[in-house]
């Protein structure tokens, strides 16, 4: 019953502070205007819809962690909870702050950067990964430590923190880079939260304290995307998106280092960023610049239209990382190595569908 009764909660109160912050940001004005070709929406949408994800998610947490026992135990500590709510604030004030006041991409760096050092601090590291053709590969080679406090030790690993590092940094940025379509980014995350709690439920990991924590981040996306699924009445915005890739990155983290499970979740987004800077790159064109060329764009342009290709990107997240429930670490390398030749087939067909069919400009896609 508990996990029932957090998910509602966080649930509705996410529902309330998400029409509460939309009343905000339509005061203040900052609002997500139509001004240039990528952006498909007609009239201005208000933003900081990740401003109330936060705090649906920061006030049960807390409520969880400090009024109950069902969260500091085992694996999870208070530091780690401070961590994460310190890391989600700076996320959220750096993106509030971009909103209002569009920050150059130097500046609006600094805000993941110091979460991501923030959540390492509190303990939250990947010691390892776990070898797909046996054993583990460790990260903790060099160890040392810093300071004690409390009795706990505060340690530097300098592989172990580097690799955690440009973990959360990739997963933060894909999220962003994701947020091109009404009610990708939340739905996604809600579908990817839910089968964290699905495999930390699982007699094999059975940590229960991490599960109820991903039920509260989905709680908190699925409130959300009531307002934001096409047609979206409220985006995320920079401190929406960001927070999405900061907390599933680490969950793979408490979880036990799933990273690998959080790879097929996330599989179909990262090599589509992974492509589209590679492209940019390439093209010698700066990597923070915006362009059509992301996935969910080729599957307006083709004809679907927003709804349709949001449930297409829901379905392949689904389909992935469902699977990371019934596979061990080799069997989820065969599996990610499938995913990528589906993007491959995939990708290709909307290439060659695009340049050879008949596609309207994308100033008049279907909405």
């Amino acid at each position: 019953m508990i996990y029932l009764l957090v998910l509602l909660l966080t649930f509705f109160l996410s529902i309330i502070l998400t029409w509460l912050i939309k009343k905000i940001a339509l005061k203040w004005q900052i609002v997500d205007w139509p001004d240039w070709e990528r952006k498909i929406h007609k009239v201005p949408i208000p933003l900081l819809g990740g401003v109330a994800v936060f705090l649906s998610f920061a006030i049960v947490l807390l409520i969880s962690s400090f009024f109950t026992n069902f969260i500091i135990k085992d694996f999870i500590l208070t530091k780690h909870v401070l961590g994460l709510i310190l890391a989600g604030l700076v996320i959220i004030i750096g993106g509030t702050l971009d909103d209002k006041y569009n920050l150059k991409p130097r500046t609006q760096f600094l805000f993941p950067l110091l979460a991501a050092i923030i959540i390492i601090i509190s303990g939250i590291s990947i010691n390892y990964i776990i070898n797909p053709f046996g054993g583990t590969i460790s990260f903790r080679n060099w160890d040392l430590i810093l300071f004690w406090w409390q009795g706990l030790p505060y340690r530097l690993t300098l592989l172990a923190d580097l690799f955690t590092l440009l973990w959360l940094l990739g997963m933060m940025y894909t999220t962003k880079l994701l947020d091109g379509l009404d009610g990708l980014v939340s739905g996604i995350t809600v579908i990817g939260s839910l089968i964290i709690f699905a495999i930390a439920m699982s007699k094999e990991v059975a940590q229960y304290n991490t599960a109820l924590v991903a039920l509260i981040l989905a709680g908190s996306f699925l409130g959300f995307l009531l307002f934001n699924f096409h047609p979206a009445k409220i985006f995320l915005g920079e401190s929406g998106s960001l927070f999405a890739g900061l907390m599933l990155g680490v969950l793979a983290i408490i979880s036990g280092s799933k990273v690998a499970t959080t790879l097929l979740i996330m599989g179909i987004p990262i090599l589509d960023v992974i492509w589209v800077i590679g492209r940019r790159l390439f093209n010698k064109k700066a990597v923070s610049l915006a362009d059509r060329k992301h996935l969910h764009f080729r599957l307006l342009d083709i004809g679907l239209s927003q709804r349709q290709a949001v449930i297409f990107m829901y379905i392949l997240t689904a389909l992935f990382g469902s699977a990371a429930l019934f596979l061990q670490t080799f069997g989820k390398l065969v599996a990610f190595l499938i995913l990528i030749i589906v993007m491959l087939i995939l990708g290709a067909s909307l290439v060659i569908m695009y340049k050879y069919g008949n596609i309207k400009n994308p100033k008049e896609i279907k909405q």
